[in-house]
């Protein structure tokens, strides 16, 4: 499958449906590729010495095409032959995946940076907001405007 076949920026959503890790590799794969790296950012059960029992993330409507434009800004970058990502809204519980990001690209250096910049800039402009819930049953929104 040749790089011009399927576009860049293959899988990119926003769901609330589980994340398939495999299936952003998949998304990704090209026969000229020499890396593909995968994040997989997943709900931790701690968070700043206070035990996380779930998550849930909220996103605004237009969370998805946010995330289009950012996928498709950095795939059109020289040297990345396949980009996915996706980010879960809804109800999660500790382990569950909320991002993933996968990038291929001829070379492994190309492939850590615009994965690393893919999940950062995510992560600075995507409209979704994260409620946590803590185990003596409070809970706090982080990253709200």
């Amino acid at each position: 499958m040749s790089h011009e076949e399927v576009p860049v920026a293959a899988l990119v959503a926003v769901t609330d449906a589980p994340l398939d890790v495999s299936a952003h590799e998949r998304a990704v794969a090209r026969c000229s590729a020499g890396a593909t790296v995968v994040f997989c950012g997943v709900v931790r059960d701690i968070d700043a010495g206070r035990a996380v029992v779930g998550i849930e993330y909220e996103a605004h409507p237009d969370a998805g095409r946010v995330l289009r434009e950012v996928a498709d800004q950095l795939a059109a970058e020289p040297g990345v032959l396949g980009l996915a990502v996706s980010h879960r809204v809804g109800p999660l519980a500790v382990g569950d995946a909320a991002l993933v990001a996968a990038v291929s690209s001829g070379h492994r250096g190309e492939a850590f940076d615009v994965c690393a910049r893919l999940v950062d800039e995510v992560k600075r402009v995507l409209p979704v907001w994260k409620r946590q819930v803590f185990a003596d049953g409070t809970d706090e929104w982080v990253n709200c405007p």
